[in-house]
């Protein structure tokens, strides 16, 4: 099941599990919108526990335990596997396709990797390669209609915001 293609919330919870063992309700919350990475990316807590039962189904995470509910039903506490930190390091250091991904994909992974305490670099340099001729060839488009300028100004801003990731984290 190693080849089943995760969303990136799937990821997302992948990554919180790293930090420790955790239930839904407590992934939940830090996917909640004033979450620090609920900023990033909102998940609502069905759609937690259906990332956990996928990542369990994948061996990529696995009950460790049980605990009483506060107020409802126990709650299963669940841990990252080893084939699941394989997994969630590989993706990690994966460039986004598309500049559109930087948005929310990109930054997710920007803040998993703080969280963890890895440096960043080597993701952001990877990024700055992988979309290095799509930057450019945009910034010498001369479209002049709105999609065009959109795209343009786009690009200009994807690219500022990897250079300055860039000499962030280079001084660091």
């Amino acid at each position: 099941m190693e080849s089943l293609r995760l969303s990136i919330t799937e990821y997302t919870v992948l990554g919180l599990l790293t930090e420790g063992p955790a239930h839904g309700f407590a992934l939940a919350k830090d996917l909640e919108p004033d979450g620090r990475v609920g900023q990033v990316l909102t998940v609502r807590q069905p759609l937690v526990y259906r990332a956990l039962g996928r990542l369990v189904e994948a061996g990529l995470a696995e009950p460790a335990s049980v605990e009483p509910g506060i107020a409802g039903p126990q709650r299963v506490i669940h841990k990252i596997t080893a084939l699941g930190e394989r997994r969630l390091k590989s993706w990690l250091f994966e460039p986004v396709e598309h500049i559109r991904d930087l948005r929310i994909e990109f930054l997710v992974k920007l803040v998993l990797l703080d969280r963890s305490g890895v440096s960043p670099l080597p993701l952001v340099e990877r990024q700055r390669a992988a979309l290095r001729e799509t930057l450019a060839a945009i910034a010498e488009s001369t479209g002049r209609d709105p999609i065009g300028l959109w795209r343009k100004s786009n690009a200009a801003a994807a690219a500022a915001f990897l250079a300055d990731l860039d000499g962030i984290y280079r001084r660091t």
